[in-house]
């Protein structure tokens, strides 16, 4: 494939980052075993102090649920280079530690992992939208609804939807079953089941042992405020005003995990809770690197640091761009293309 570099320096001092990034792809079995303790560890016992407190009378504890929640999205990082192949070199390593902690995030590793691989082959691309990815219209399709499919799309794209009810129905419902690969063969429905099956067991034995409300009290705001980070997550580092769309003709892989991928440049506590995902560019570029070691990219290659870089306070401006306007090439509001028209 001819790939065109005239967009940015970042782009123009190297045409092929896929080489350049190649010697960063050698995950550390120490190092990945470590990451995986000192976030499973804390994640268990907040979750039973909080449960503790909880069974005492003491509903203070359920303030520990807010960083139980935190290192349960970075338990869904880990997930997520299991799915990559780059926690461990070997691949039956990364599968059954993804699937293990897919019981805890509630995610069906291996019907995700193929979901999330579509989405990183077609990212950006305006003729392969639909999977793994935040649904967006163009401007143009969006007009040519008819007012039942504009309501529609209003409300899916309305926050309260997007980060709040969308997230719980995403984790606690849609997970339960493939949605989107009903008819791709066995493997996703054996995924989707034996993870139920086994989500089942922690959590018998956990409203065995402390009782059913205290249960729900300690688990349920865990995974709604884990399932918000993680969607909101995913939706700034693709829904950015200057992100990357185009058609099948004109899409290249490069330019499009260069470009239609964020760089959140998160505080460094954010950025550790949430594994380095905010490099998502760099991410996209090359997804075989461990997510420990994405800063070394950014350390090595100065020039990727402000390709795509949106700040926490700039990224609050996010929620409002909802349409791809593919004469201004940039993701609008509603209000822009209503005034556009």
């Amino acid at each position: 494939m001819e790939i065109s570099f005239a967009a940015a320096p970042a782009e123009r001092k190297s045409p092929s980052w896929s080489a350049l990034l190649a010697q960063y792809r050698e995950p550390s079995t120490v190092r990945s075993t470590f990451e995986i303790l000192v976030t499973a560890v804390p994640f268990i016992a907040l979750w039973a102090l909080a449960a503790v407190a909880v069974l005492n009378g003491y509903w203070v504890g359920l303030v520990l649920t807010i960083p139980a929640a935190g290192f349960l999205v970075r338990l869904f990082a880990l997930q997520h280079d299991c799915g990559h192949g780059t926690l461990f070199a070997r691949r039956g390593l990364n599968d059954w530690t993804g699937r293990v902690l897919g019981v805890f995030t509630l995610t069906p590793y291996d019907y995700w992992r193929r979901t999330h691989a579509v989405h990183h082959a077609t990212a950006g691309n305006l003729d392969k939208r639909g999977i793994g990815d935040v649904n967006t219209l163009t401007v143009r399709e969006y007009r040519a609804l008819p007012w039942l499919g504009r309501a529609r799309y209003r409300l899916y794209r309305h926050p309260i939807v997007m980060f709040g009810l969308g997230p719980a129905w995403l984790f606690l419902c849609q997970y339960r079953l493939p949605i989107g690969l009903m008819r791709a063969g066995a493997q996703p429905w054996v995924s989707t089941i034996a993870t139920n099956l086994a989500i089942v067991l922690p959590v018998a034995a956990m409203i065995w042992l402390v009782g059913l409300w205290p249960f729900l009290l300690v688990q349920v705001p865990i995974t709604l405020l884990a399932a918000t980070i993680g969607v909101w997550l995913f939706y700034v580092q693709h829904q950015f005003e200057e992100t990357h769309w185009s058609g099948e003709g004109e899409w290249s892989f490069q330019h499009a995990a260069l470009h239609g991928s964020s760089h959140y440049d998160l505080p460094w506590p954010l950025a550790w809770i949430t594994g380095n995902i905010g490099i998502h560019h760099v991410h996209h570029l090359s997804a075989k690197i461990p997510f420990y070691r994405l800063p070394e990219v950014l350390r090595d290659h100065p020039d990727l640091r402000n390709v795509g870089r949106i700040t926490l306070l700039e990224s609050l401006k996010c929620v409002k761009l909802v349409l791809w306007d593919e004469n201004a090439r940039r993701l609008v509001s509603f209000r822009e293309a209503r005034a556009a028209a």
